[in-house]
Protein backbone atom coordinates (compact mmCIF):
# COMPACT_ATOMS: atom_id res chain seq x y z
CA UNK A 1 0.00 0.00 0.00
CA UNK A 2 1.05 3.58 -0.62
CA UNK A 3 0.81 4.48 3.07
CA UNK A 4 2.96 1.50 4.05
CA UNK A 5 5.54 2.51 1.46
CA UNK A 6 5.77 5.99 2.91
CA UNK A 7 5.80 4.70 6.49
CA UNK A 8 8.79 2.45 5.80
CA UNK A 9 10.73 5.17 4.00
CA UNK A 10 13.60 7.00 5.59
CA UNK A 11 11.35 10.01 6.10
CA UNK A 12 8.81 8.02 8.19
CA UNK A 13 6.03 10.48 7.51
CA UNK A 14 3.27 10.73 10.08
CA UNK A 15 -0.32 10.19 9.01
CA UNK A 16 -0.98 13.89 9.52
CA UNK A 17 1.90 14.84 7.25
CA UNK A 18 0.74 12.40 4.60
CA UNK A 19 -2.77 13.82 4.66
CA UNK A 20 -1.29 17.29 4.31
CA UNK A 21 0.59 16.16 1.20
CA UNK A 22 -2.46 14.47 -0.30
CA UNK A 23 -4.73 17.46 0.20
CA UNK A 24 -2.26 20.21 -0.74
CA UNK A 25 -0.62 18.44 -3.66
CA UNK A 26 2.89 18.96 -2.24
CA UNK A 27 5.27 16.12 -3.00
CA UNK A 28 7.30 14.70 -0.13
CA UNK A 29 10.30 14.47 -2.40
CA UNK A 30 9.98 17.90 -4.03
CA UNK A 31 10.43 20.31 -1.16
CA UNK A 32 10.64 24.04 -1.70
CA UNK A 33 14.09 25.58 -1.68
CA UNK A 34 14.80 26.63 1.93
CA UNK A 35 16.55 29.83 0.91
CA UNK A 36 13.64 30.88 -1.31
CA UNK A 37 11.12 30.01 1.40
CA UNK A 38 13.01 32.19 3.89
CA UNK A 39 13.24 34.97 1.29
CA UNK A 40 9.48 34.86 0.70
CA UNK A 41 8.73 34.89 4.43
CA UNK A 42 11.12 37.80 4.94
CA UNK A 43 9.47 39.70 2.12
CA UNK A 44 5.98 39.09 3.50
CA UNK A 45 7.06 40.32 6.96
CA UNK A 46 8.57 43.48 5.46
CA UNK A 47 5.17 45.01 4.68
CA UNK A 48 3.32 47.03 7.29
CA UNK A 49 -0.01 45.49 8.29
CA UNK A 50 -1.77 48.76 7.38
CA UNK A 51 -1.02 48.05 3.70
CA UNK A 52 -3.98 45.64 3.65
CA UNK A 53 -6.33 48.61 4.07
CA UNK A 54 -5.27 50.09 0.74
CA UNK A 55 -6.75 49.35 -2.67
CA UNK A 56 -5.24 46.43 -4.58
CA UNK A 57 -3.60 48.69 -7.19
CA UNK A 58 -1.78 50.60 -4.43
CA UNK A 59 -0.62 47.34 -2.86
CA UNK A 60 0.67 46.12 -6.24
CA UNK A 61 2.67 49.34 -6.59
CA UNK A 62 4.26 48.91 -3.16
CA UNK A 63 5.04 45.22 -3.63
CA UNK A 64 6.44 45.83 -7.11
CA UNK A 65 8.65 48.70 -5.92
CA UNK A 66 9.98 46.54 -3.09
CA UNK A 67 11.37 44.12 -5.68
CA UNK A 68 13.32 46.73 -7.65
CA UNK A 69 16.89 45.60 -8.18
CA UNK A 70 16.07 41.87 -7.99
CA UNK A 71 18.06 40.09 -10.69
CA UNK A 72 16.44 39.12 -13.99
CA UNK A 73 16.68 35.32 -14.24
CA UNK A 74 15.01 33.43 -17.09
CA UNK A 75 13.94 29.80 -17.28
CA UNK A 76 13.51 29.16 -13.56
CA UNK A 77 10.26 27.24 -14.09
CA UNK A 78 11.89 24.72 -16.41
CA UNK A 79 14.80 23.44 -14.33
CA UNK A 80 12.94 20.20 -13.68
CA UNK A 81 12.22 18.58 -17.07
CA UNK A 82 10.47 15.40 -15.89
CA UNK A 83 8.41 16.69 -12.96
CA UNK A 84 6.09 19.69 -13.16
CA UNK A 85 5.91 21.27 -9.73
CA UNK A 86 5.29 24.70 -8.26
CA UNK A 87 8.58 26.57 -8.40
CA UNK A 88 9.16 29.06 -5.59
CA UNK A 89 11.78 31.65 -6.51
CA UNK A 90 11.67 35.29 -5.52
CA UNK A 91 15.39 36.13 -5.56
CA UNK A 92 15.55 35.92 -9.38
CA UNK A 93 12.58 36.75 -11.60
CA UNK A 94 11.67 37.01 -15.27
CA UNK A 95 8.87 39.16 -16.65
CA UNK A 96 6.09 36.61 -16.03
CA UNK A 97 7.26 35.33 -12.64
CA UNK A 98 7.61 38.97 -11.53
CA UNK A 99 3.97 39.63 -12.41
CA UNK A 100 2.84 36.37 -10.79
CA UNK A 101 4.75 36.96 -7.56
CA UNK A 102 3.68 40.58 -7.20
CA UNK A 103 0.06 39.63 -7.85
CA UNK A 104 0.12 36.67 -5.44
CA UNK A 105 1.72 38.69 -2.61
CA UNK A 106 -0.56 41.69 -3.20
CA UNK A 107 -3.70 39.56 -3.15
CA UNK A 108 -2.90 37.84 0.15
CA UNK A 109 -1.94 41.19 1.72
CA UNK A 110 -5.30 42.62 0.60
CA UNK A 111 -7.07 39.58 2.08
CA UNK A 112 -5.19 40.03 5.37
CA UNK A 113 -3.54 36.59 5.13
CA UNK A 114 0.12 37.32 4.24
CA UNK A 115 1.71 34.01 5.26
CA UNK A 116 3.80 31.53 3.29
CA UNK A 117 1.16 28.82 2.77
CA UNK A 118 -1.37 31.32 1.44
CA UNK A 119 1.30 32.81 -0.83
CA UNK A 120 2.10 29.35 -2.16
CA UNK A 121 -1.55 28.54 -2.76
CA UNK A 122 -2.18 31.88 -4.46
CA UNK A 123 0.85 31.51 -6.73
CA UNK A 124 -0.29 28.06 -7.88
CA UNK A 125 -3.80 29.36 -8.50
CA UNK A 126 -2.43 32.14 -10.72
CA UNK A 127 0.20 30.12 -12.61
CA UNK A 128 -1.78 27.01 -13.57
CA UNK A 129 -4.90 26.30 -15.59
CA UNK A 130 -7.85 26.26 -13.19
CA UNK A 131 -5.25 26.51 -10.41
CA UNK A 132 -4.38 22.81 -10.71
CA UNK A 133 -0.97 21.27 -11.45
CA UNK A 134 -1.50 18.46 -13.91
CA UNK A 135 1.71 18.18 -15.87
CA UNK A 136 3.64 20.60 -18.05
CA UNK A 137 0.68 21.58 -20.22
CA UNK A 138 -1.32 22.73 -17.19
CA UNK A 139 1.05 25.68 -16.77
CA UNK A 140 -0.22 28.78 -18.56
CA UNK A 141 2.58 29.17 -21.11
CA UNK A 142 0.95 31.64 -23.50
CA UNK A 143 0.25 34.90 -21.68
CA UNK A 144 -2.97 35.62 -23.56
CA UNK A 145 -4.10 32.24 -22.21
CA UNK A 146 -2.84 33.30 -18.76
CA UNK A 147 -5.08 36.36 -18.94
CA UNK A 148 -8.04 34.31 -20.18
CA UNK A 149 -7.72 31.67 -17.45
CA UNK A 150 -7.15 34.17 -14.66
CA UNK A 151 -10.18 36.11 -15.81
CA UNK A 152 -12.23 32.91 -15.49
CA UNK A 153 -10.87 32.53 -11.95
CA UNK A 154 -11.89 36.10 -11.07
CA UNK A 155 -8.29 37.23 -10.53
CA UNK A 156 -8.04 39.72 -13.42
CA UNK A 157 -10.28 41.31 -16.04
CA UNK A 158 -9.12 41.73 -19.63
CA UNK A 159 -10.06 45.37 -20.24
CA UNK A 160 -8.31 45.71 -23.62
CA UNK A 161 -11.48 45.71 -25.74
CA UNK A 162 -13.39 47.74 -23.15
CA UNK A 163 -10.96 50.68 -23.27
CA UNK A 164 -10.78 50.74 -27.06
CA UNK A 165 -8.64 47.83 -28.25
CA UNK A 166 -8.93 46.49 -31.80
CA UNK A 167 -8.99 42.84 -32.94
CA UNK A 168 -5.67 41.00 -32.60
CA UNK A 169 -5.84 38.46 -35.41
CA UNK A 170 -3.02 35.99 -35.24
CA UNK A 171 -2.44 32.26 -35.39
CA UNK A 172 -0.81 31.08 -32.16
CA UNK A 173 1.40 28.01 -32.62
CA UNK A 174 4.91 29.03 -31.55
CA UNK A 175 5.43 26.19 -29.08
CA UNK A 176 4.24 23.40 -31.36
CA UNK A 177 6.28 24.90 -34.20
CA UNK A 178 9.45 24.91 -32.06
CA UNK A 179 9.18 21.60 -30.20
CA UNK A 180 12.96 21.16 -30.08
CA UNK A 181 13.23 24.36 -28.03
CA UNK A 182 11.13 22.86 -25.22
CA UNK A 183 12.74 19.88 -23.49
CA UNK A 184 9.48 18.70 -21.98
CA UNK A 185 7.77 18.42 -25.36
CA UNK A 186 10.86 17.04 -27.07
CA UNK A 187 11.06 14.22 -24.52
CA UNK A 188 7.34 13.45 -24.56
CA UNK A 189 5.24 13.62 -27.75
CA UNK A 190 2.11 13.35 -25.63
CA UNK A 191 2.84 16.74 -24.07
CA UNK A 192 3.24 18.25 -27.53
CA UNK A 193 -0.24 16.96 -28.42
CA UNK A 194 -1.65 18.66 -25.31
CA UNK A 195 0.00 21.95 -26.26
CA UNK A 196 -1.39 21.70 -29.80
CA UNK A 197 -4.89 21.26 -28.34
CA UNK A 198 -4.38 24.34 -26.15
CA UNK A 199 -3.18 26.37 -29.13
CA UNK A 200 -6.29 25.34 -31.07
CA UNK A 201 -8.46 26.55 -28.20
CA UNK A 202 -6.59 29.88 -28.04
CA UNK A 203 -7.03 30.36 -31.78
CA UNK A 204 -10.77 29.94 -31.37
CA UNK A 205 -10.99 33.01 -29.12
CA UNK A 206 -11.35 36.66 -30.07
CA UNK A 207 -8.40 38.69 -28.83
CA UNK A 208 -7.84 42.44 -28.79
CA UNK A 209 -4.86 44.75 -28.49
CA UNK A 210 -3.93 48.42 -28.53
CA UNK A 211 -1.40 49.28 -31.29
CA UNK A 212 1.72 50.74 -29.72
CA UNK A 213 1.45 53.99 -31.66
CA UNK A 214 -1.91 54.65 -30.01
CA UNK A 215 -1.04 53.63 -26.46
CA UNK A 216 -0.87 57.20 -25.11
CA UNK A 217 -4.45 57.79 -26.23
CA UNK A 218 -5.55 55.30 -23.57
CA UNK A 219 -3.45 56.45 -20.62
CA UNK A 220 -6.48 57.86 -18.81
CA UNK A 221 -8.18 54.46 -18.98
CA UNK A 222 -5.21 52.74 -17.33
CA UNK A 223 -4.31 52.76 -13.66
CA UNK A 224 -1.31 51.82 -11.59
CA UNK A 225 -1.24 48.06 -11.14
CA UNK A 226 -2.81 47.19 -14.49
CA UNK A 227 -0.96 44.29 -16.11
CA UNK A 228 0.60 45.13 -19.48
CA UNK A 229 1.34 42.33 -21.96
CA UNK A 230 3.23 43.34 -25.10
CA UNK A 231 1.92 41.84 -28.32
CA UNK A 232 4.44 40.89 -30.99
CA UNK A 233 5.14 40.58 -34.68
CA UNK A 234 6.94 37.28 -34.10
CA UNK A 235 5.14 34.55 -36.03
CA UNK A 236 3.07 32.16 -33.91
CA UNK A 237 3.59 34.07 -30.65
CA UNK A 238 1.04 36.18 -28.78
CA UNK A 239 3.01 38.01 -26.08
CA UNK A 240 6.72 38.67 -25.55
CA UNK A 241 6.88 40.69 -22.33
CA UNK A 242 4.83 41.60 -19.26
CA UNK A 243 4.81 44.11 -16.43
CA UNK A 244 2.65 46.68 -14.65
CA UNK A 245 1.46 50.21 -15.30
CA UNK A 246 3.05 52.62 -12.84
CA UNK A 247 1.72 56.18 -12.82
CA UNK A 248 4.21 58.70 -11.46
CA UNK A 249 3.33 62.41 -11.31
CA UNK A 250 1.07 62.10 -14.33
CA UNK A 251 3.52 60.04 -16.36
CA UNK A 252 2.59 56.47 -17.31
CA UNK A 253 5.64 54.26 -16.78
CA UNK A 254 6.34 50.53 -17.04
CA UNK A 255 7.34 48.45 -13.98
CA UNK A 256 8.86 45.18 -15.16
CA UNK A 257 11.69 42.66 -15.11
CA UNK A 258 13.99 44.19 -17.70
CA UNK A 259 16.11 41.89 -19.86
CA UNK A 260 18.37 44.75 -20.97
CA UNK A 261 18.87 46.16 -17.46
CA UNK A 262 19.08 42.68 -15.94
CA UNK A 263 16.82 43.53 -13.00
CA UNK A 264 13.40 44.73 -11.87
CA UNK A 265 12.97 48.39 -12.82
CA UNK A 266 10.47 51.19 -13.27
CA UNK A 267 11.15 52.69 -16.68
CA UNK A 268 12.44 56.24 -16.82
CA UNK A 269 10.57 56.75 -20.10
CA UNK A 270 6.84 56.52 -20.72
CA UNK A 271 5.16 53.25 -21.65
CA UNK A 272 4.77 54.40 -25.27
CA UNK A 273 8.43 55.43 -25.44
CA UNK A 274 9.44 52.06 -24.04
CA UNK A 275 7.41 50.23 -26.70
CA UNK A 276 8.79 52.37 -29.51
CA UNK A 277 12.30 51.04 -28.87
CA UNK A 278 11.38 47.46 -29.77
CA UNK A 279 10.55 46.90 -33.43
CA UNK A 280 9.03 43.47 -32.77
CA UNK A 281 6.53 44.74 -30.21
CA UNK A 282 3.26 45.64 -31.93
CA UNK A 283 1.15 46.87 -29.01
CA UNK A 284 -0.32 45.84 -25.67
CA UNK A 285 -3.06 43.90 -23.93
CA UNK A 286 -4.26 45.26 -20.59
CA UNK A 287 -5.54 43.14 -17.71
CA UNK A 288 -6.79 44.69 -14.47
CA UNK A 289 -6.27 42.77 -11.19
CA UNK A 290 -9.52 42.36 -9.27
Amino acid sequence: MIIDKFYNSVFRLTVAALLFILFTGISAFAQDDDYEVKSVKKKLKSFDSSLSEKELYDIIAEVGKSLRGVEYVAGTLDNSVNDEKLVIKITGLDCVTFVENVLAISRIIRKGTPDYENYRSELQKIRYRDGEINGYASRLHYFSDWIYDNQKKGIVEDITKQIGGVPYKKKIDFMSSHVDSYKQMKNSPGIADEIIAIEKEINGRKMYYIPKGDVDNFYESMQTGDIIATTTKIEGLDITHTGFVYKDNGKVKFMHASITKGEIVISSESLKEYLSKNAKQSGIMVARPL
